[in-house]
This record gives structure tokens, C-alpha cells and sequence, in this order.
């Protein structure tokens, strides 16, 4: 299962760090993960938004009737399956420990005030969003950065991906992957796969940091974002994983003319008065 990974793929250079301290450059065969996982939670100190220190349980751990996030929040310990899709969630965890601790903190607020019910809400559904299937976009704040910005969010997709290609190929575009369910579909990767993404405006400051550098930077920064403004899904914009420049090979304009992927912005029909 986890053999199946290919670590060389540009996609998973947010977690690969970890992976590597988690020794899990090859299958861990009959072994649990858990341990593996806890060593290195205790050896990094982390802890949920309550100061709890955190832990890695079996999922025979979570109560019955109890909300996994409320779970988190509560005792410090996130509850694993045997999986893919867990397995990334615990590489998340330890490689954006701050981002994962507010929100689950925005997750469990939600809960304490209006319970579980048969839907989350919007501000718990945004939240889940967020873990499972986002990806941060840092772009350097400038007048180049800001029209390719501008060019995603108007799903101008030639525009944004070949047009404004140089920019992620010198760097002044980052796509860093972070929802775990996103991860776990790219490890058998398909044109169509679509990140919630969230933007992130950066100096030329973060720009002349190193990878581990920038890494923490926005760690730090996309937390305090949430701590201070919140999360709503109008804070995402799609964007098509396999169309980020060098991500994939033939990137030509046949491959962006896919429409079925690379959709046009909809059209919202004006109402007529009277």
C-alpha cells in the first residue's frame, strides 16, 4: 500500500521531509504506523489548541457518538485507521502542525456551539475542506503575481498556466499541497483532480528564505490567517493539480483545452426586475 508511493512526484515535497524522519521511504509492511508517528509528534513537542500534547490512537479509541474533531480537541490524540488517507493525515499533522491545530480548533468551536448534527454547517464544512483537499498557493506580491492570481480566479487557464508559466518555474509561484485526501487520490494521479485553493500573498522576503524556511513561514502564516479572519469556502479557488507548470508532462495547449478539467468561470444569469 504504501510502497505505491512515489515520493519523486512534485506533489508531495510539503510532506516528504517528514516522511523521511518518519522512516517511511518504503513499505512499513506488517507494522503499524502508529508508533512511528507518535516518536516523531513527542520528539517535535506537538500539542492540540488546548496545549494537550498530541498522539496518534487506534480508531477503536473515538467513542461512539463522539465527533472526531471534538475528539482532537478535547484529548489530543487523532484517531488512525491502517490507510492511505490516515497515513497522510498524520504526515499533515507533523509537517503543518500549526494550520492543523486551528483548525481543528475552528472545527471543535463549531461543534461546542452547535453540535453534531446531519450537516456541518458552513463554517465546520469550509474547515473540512480546508483538511482534506486544500492546496496553499504562495505568489509573490507584485504586479505579475497579482494578475495570475487574478487569471485563476477568473479560470483563465491559459492565461494563468502558460502565459504566467515563468513565474512558477523561477519560483515566484508555489503550489505546496496540504488536504490528505488530496494527496491519497494523487498516488494513482488523473488529469481531473481539483484542489480547494487557498492564496497566499508573500514578499520578496519569504521569497529568498530556503525550502525549510519558507515551510515554517507558512505554517506560521496561514494559521494566524485563520486565527484572525476565519475560513468560509469563499476563500478557496480551484485549480486543477496536474495543470501547475512541470507537474505533468505535454502540457501544451491541447492539454489546457480540455474543458471537462480546465472549466470556464460560470456565468451567474443577471435577474430581470419587474
Amino acid at each position: 500500500m504504501f510502497a505505491a508511493i512515489d515520493w519523486a512526484r512534485p506533489w508531495y515535497h510539503s510532506v516528504r521531509a517528514a516522511a523521511a524522519a518518519a522512516r517511511v521511504d518504503s513499505d512499513f509492511g506488517a507494522a503499524s504506523i502508529i508508533p512511528f508517528f507518535n516518536a516523531q509528534a513527542g520528539a517535535r513537542e506537538l500539542c492540540n489548541h488546548q496545549g494537550l500534547p498530541l498522539a496518534f490512537v487506534p480508531q477503536s479509541a473515538l467513542p461512539e457518538g463522539v465527533a472526531y474533531e471534538e475528539f482532537i480537541g478535547a484529548t489530543g490524540g487523532v484517531p488512525t485507521r491502517e490507510n492511505l488517507h490516515d497515513f497522510f493525515n498524520a504526515l499533515v499533522w507533523l509537517s503543518f502542525p500549526r494550520i492543523k491545530r486551528q483548525l481543528n480548533a475552528l472545527q471543535a468551536a463549531q461543534i461546542a456551539q452547535d453540535g453534531v448534527g446531519k450537516s456541518r454547517g458552513p463554517a465546520r464544512d469550509a474547515a473540512t475542506l480546508f483538511d482534506e483537499n486544500a492546496a496553499l498557493l504562495v505568489v509573490h506580491d507584485t504586479q505579475q503575481g497579482r494578475a495570475l492570481v487574478q487569471a485563476l480566479r477568473g479560470h483563465d487557464w491559459r492565461t494563468a498556466f502558460i502565459g504566467r508559466r515563468a513565474l512558477f518555474g523561477e519560483g515566484q509561484a508555489q503550489v505546496w499541497l496540504f488536504g490528505h485526501a488530496l494527496m491519497e487520490k494523487l498516488v494513482a494521479p488523473y488529469k481531473a483532480i481539483t484542489a480547494h485553493t487557498r492564496v497566499v500573498m508573500a514578499d520578496e522576503g519569504y521569497f529568498a528564505l530556503d525550502r525549510a524556511a519558507q515551510h515554517a513561514w507558512l505554517d506560521a502564516e496561514v494559521a494566524r490567517q485563520l486565527q484572525d479572519e476565519g475560513l468560509s469556502k469563499a476563500s478557496f479557488t480551484p485549480l486543477p493539480v496536474l495543470g501547475v507548470p512541470g507537474w505533468w508532462p505535454q502540457q501544451d495547449e491541447e492539454f489546457y483545452s480540455d474543458a471537462a478539467v480546465f472549466r470556464p468561470k460560470r456565468q451567474h444569469a443577471t435577474r430581470r426586475a419587474g
